[in-house]
C-alpha cells in the first residue's frame, strides 16, 4: 500500500525539527529581508538554494519575501535529484508532502495536466529522501498558508522537456514556479565567487547552458531559463553569497542564489 503522505526526510538536518523553532527561524529570516516595493507586482517564478537553513535560509528568504501574502493557487516547484536519479522528470505518487508546520497537498490536477507530455513519470523513490523540494515548504507554509504544491524531481532531462512540464502546469496567472538550485560546490571561498558570478551573469542573459558544476539544479534552472524566453520574463537577482558568508569556513564553499523573474508569464 503507497503511502498518501510523504513525511519530512530532512527535518532536524537541514532545518529545525521542532515546529515553535522552525516557526521562529523562518520568521526571523523573512524579517531580514527586504520587502517589495509598495504596489509591485510578485514575481512569477523563483530561482532558490536549497541547503541547510543556517547556510541558505537568508537567501531564500529574499525570494519568499516577495510573494508573501500573495494570491497563489499552486506552486510548481522543480529541484534536481541528489539521491535517486531517475529519467525525465518525477512526480511523487503521495497525495500530500508534511513537514513540522503540517501537510501540504500535491494538486490533484497534477497528473491530467501533464498527461500528455511523455517524459513525465510518477516515481516514489526519487522523491522519498530527497531534500531539494523539501526545503522549500516550510518557506511556503509561512508566506502563503495553505497553498497546493506540484513537486517535480528533474533528472535526466533536457531544458527544453523541463520547459514544457513547467509550461503545462501555468496555467493561470495564480501559479507561482520555484526553481530548487545552489550554485557551484566545495571550492575555495574566492574561486566559488568568481564562479558564481559567471554563473549568475548566464542566469541574467538567459543562457541556459549551465552544468552541474555551476548549478546542483542546473536541469530545473535551465528549463526555468527556457521557460523566461518564450514567455518575456526578465530576471532580477535578489542577492547572493555561501557558506563562506553564513555558517561555514572558506576553505570549501557551497555557492546561493536568489533570482526573481518579473511578470506574469502569460
Amino acid at each position: 500500500m503507497i503511502a498518501s503522505v510523504r513525511p519530512p526526510a530532512v527535518a532536524g538536518s537541514f532545518y529545525p525539527a521542532d515546529p515553535d523553532v522552525l516557526r521562529d527561524q523562518v520568521d526571523q529570516f523573512l524579517a531580514q529581508a527586504p520587502a517589495p516595493a509598495p504596489g509591485a507586482a510578485r514575481p512569477g517564478a523563483l530561482i532558490v538554494p536549497h541547503a541547510g537553513y543556517v547556510y541558505s535560509g537568508s537567501t531564500a528568504a529574499l525570494a519568499y519575501r516577495l510573494v508573501a501574502g500573495a494570491c497563489v493557487d499552486k506552486v510548481v516547484l522543480v529541484g534536481p535529484t541528489h539521491r535517486v536519479a531517475v529519467r525525465g522528470v518525477a512526480l511523487p505518487t503521495v497525495h500530500a508532502f508534511a513537514t513540522p508546520l503540517g501537510t501540504m497537498r500535491v494538486w490533484p490536477g497534477a497528473q491530467n495536466a501533464l498527461a500528455d507530455v511523455p517524459w513525465v513519470v510518477v516515481h516514489a523513490a526519487t522523491h522519498r529522501d530527497e531534500h531539494a523540494v523539501e526545503v522549500q515548504l516550510p518557506f511556503l507554509q509561512q508566506v502563503l498558508g495553505d497553498v497546493d504544491i506540484v513537486p517535480l524531481n528533474a533528472g535526466a532531462a533536457t531544458a527544453d522537456q523541463v520547459a514544457d512540464v513547467i509550461e503545462a502546469l501555468w496555467d493561470s496567472p495564480d501559479t507561482l514556479v520555484v526553481i530548487s538550485s545552489d550554485l557551484s560546490h566545495y571550492l575555495p571561498y574566492d574561486e566559488a565567487r568568481t564562479r558564481d558570478e559567471a554563473t549568475l551573469a548566464q542566469v541574467m542573459a538567459l543562457d541556459g547552458q549551465l552544468d552541474h558544476q555551476q548549478a546542483c539544479g542546473a536541469t530545473p534552472v535551465n528549463g526555468m531559463l527556457e521557460v523566461a524566453r518564450r514567455r518575456g520574463l526578465v530576471p532580477r537577482l535578489l542577492g547572493a553569497c555561501s557558506s563562506g558568508d553564513t555558517a561555514g569556513d572558506r576553505a570549501r564553499v557551497v555557492g546561493y542564489c536568489a533570482v526573481a523573474f518579473d511578470g506574469d508569464g502569460s
